[in-house]
């Protein structure tokens, strides 16, 4: 054997070592064909699939209210070679995503089906429950490296219930996941359950924008484009956080975790200060907070940064960044969407090396015990 050193070998090992591994808060998994849920599926509502397809609490049935800027709202090259849409393949997954980025935890993220809209709860409890069986069959089970979330209907809450109970006991998902298009505000103490149990859990609760409430995305009614849908995912995850935090969740329960998915982060200031400035004026109609709005986001809310916000100045971003807090913020790419946020460049303002560890791997790893 030689004693020479290769130098160039050696500093790439070097490199590989010191580079900060990612965990990734948003993965969007999806299934290659209806047959792939058959064997979580009851004949019943396979049937029912086939026969009658999906219902959904808006007026429209069975499709997306608005057609994506791309197919499948993803990325021109994550169409699998092998065929399937981007996401059903984990090979491809790996090859495009996990193994380049060295991303250490992927956190799956499960839109297929409408799984939180069905106007039929029992069938979308039905699909709910074969798809967080699918995720661990088709996904965790095959590469440990991404994780699943418990997906329940919040609207159904005795049968989102029982589905937790469920998935609790093998101990394998690390959420809970409900849709913020609900049929009414998150706050309110219809879901309170959900939320009650995930705290005596320790499950952090996941809320991933999208989603059909049945109502307007917005609140000045139904949106002409797509990009005026897009835009009000951000509204969505503002009006809910405001509800959560007025109508008194962190204060009843202070040890659960909640994580917006896929809203971003530039709303968070602004929501913040508007609500501690009504708080100061109407504190008296509200008098189970003890605390400022502000002080309860800042202890029992985390953000995923994509769709990160992108300044002319890069001053203002980290301007953002500060006001949000570095220890609320979790890093996703929201892979393979069309609007990816690549690791490598996503935040275009400087982050010392403790902040960018935050960012993209202590974060979630303290929110979701990894």
């Amino acid at each position: 054997m030689s004693d020479v050193i290769d130098r160039p070998m050696l500093d790439q090992e070097k490199t590989a070592a010191s580079r900060l591994r990612i965990i990734d808060c948003d993965i969007h998994p999806s299934i290659h064909a209806h047959s792939d849920l058959n064997e979580f599926l009851p004949k019943r509502w396979q049937q029912h699939l086939k026969e009658y397809g999906s219902h959904l609490r808006t007026p429209y049935i069975g499709t997306t209210p608005y057609p994506r800027s791309s197919p499948l709202i993803a990325r021109r090259d994550a169409w699998p070679p092998t065929g399937g849409v981007p996401g059903s393949d984990l090979d491809f997954m790996r090859k495009q995503h996990l193994d380049p980025f060295d991303v250490e935890f992927g956190i799956l993220q499960v839109l297929d089906l409408f799984i939180f809209s069905q106007q039929n709860l029992e069938f979308g409890a039905a699909i709910q429950r074969a798809i967080n069986d699918w995720q661990l069959a088709f996904w965790a089970h095959r590469d440990p490296r991404l994780k699943a979330s418990i997906l329940v209907g919040q609207d159904g809450s005795d049968l989102g219930l029982a589905e937790i109970e469920r998935c609790a006991k093998s101990g394998e998902y690390i959420q809970i996941n409900v849709s913020p298009r609900a049929n009414e505000p998150l706050g309110r103490r219809r879901y309170w359950p959900i939320y009650e149990r995930a705290q005596e859990l320790d499950l952090p609760l996941g809320i991933h924008v999208g989603g059909y409430g049945g109502h307007a995305p917005t609140g000045g009614g139904w949106p002409s484009y797509y990009c005026e849908e897009h835009q009000s995912n951000a509204h969505t995850v503002a009006s809910n956080l405001t509800s959560l935090v007025l109508e008194g969740v962190p204060e009843r329960f202070p040890k659960l975790k909640i994580v917006f998915i896929e809203g971003g982060f530039g709303w968070i200031p602004a929501t913040m200060w508007r609500m501690d400035q009504h708080f100061e004026r109407f504190r008296s109609e509200v008098p189970h907070l003890k605390r400022r709005p502000s002080e309860y986001v800042k202890q029992h809310f985390w953000f995923t940064t994509q769709p990160i916000d992108e300044p002319d100045e890069a001053r203002h971003l980290r301007q953002l960044i500060e006001w949000v807090g570095i220890d609320r913020l979790l890093f996703s790419s929201d892979y393979p969407h069309w609007d990816y946020d690549d690791a490598r460049y996503a935040f275009k303002t400087p982050l010392t090396d403790a902040e960018r560890r935050k960012i993209f791997n202590s974060n979630a790893r303290a929110v979701y015990k990894f």
